[in-house]
């Protein structure tokens, strides 16, 4: 009896060590995964990836203002490039413009433009358009919409219209990045986009 009682609480003794090494394992188990979703979401939530990449769309907005004068001539991009780099400009060179500096230029651009306009030249309007609007945009697009998803959404909504546009412009998704023009603008889009979507995830995580 007593060697039966021994071998009963032995077995109990094992089956108890057992189930708390395994909710130590599930615990374990638990708080790696808690890290690591942590740990993506710091990544995901990082300031610098964000605002590095609004540098990069910016300077991609003004690679294809420059090719619409050369390679692709369509008002299309023109029009809604203007826009996006007012909603994606970071916040230095934004900041920058809209002070003291930017009100000079867009002074300057406006008496060209009104006196001497045989000595403006066009491919002059779109930059001075630019100026003049981060100078004289209300606070409420200035700070409130460009910090928020609204200037995000605007900058995405511009990215996917200019993408399909030239897609169908080209005649085909294999075109836009095979013809010799296409690569360049396709690319160009491409990073375009990366901005908003990166921003729209890092938000809604």
């Amino acid at each position: 009896m007593g060697k039966f009682k021994n071998s009963y609480l032995a077995m109990k003794t094992d089956s108890t060590s057992s189930d708390l090494i395994s909710s130590d394992l599930q615990d374990l188990g638990h708080a790696a995964k808690k890290f690591a979703n942590h740990a993506v979401q710091l990544a995901l939530g990082s300031s610098l990836g964000t605002i590095l990449l609004q540098w990069i769309a910016s300077f991609a907005a003004v690679y294809l203002l420059i090719l619409d004068r050369t390679n692709w001539k369509t008002n299309i991009l023109t029009s809604l490039l203007i826009p996006y780099i007012f909603f994606s400009c970071p916040s230095l060179i934004f900041d920058f413009l809209r002070g003291d500096v930017g009100k000079w230029v867009a002074f300057i651009a406006v008496v060209l433009r009104l006196f001497f306009p045989h000595r403006f030249p066009n491919w002059l309007e779109l930059p001075g358009a630019l100026i003049l609007l981060i100078v004289v945009a209300p606070s409420l697009f200035a700070y409130y919409a460009r910090d928020n998803l609204i200037g995000v959404g605007v900058c995405l909504v511009i990215g996917c219209y200019l993408l399909q546009e030239h897609i169908r412009a080209s005649g085909g998704f294999r075109n836009s990045f095979t013809r010799a023009n296409g690569i360049s603008n396709s690319m160009g889009i491409i990073v375009i986009l990366v901005y908003p979507v990166w921003a729209l995830i890092v938000d809604l995580i």
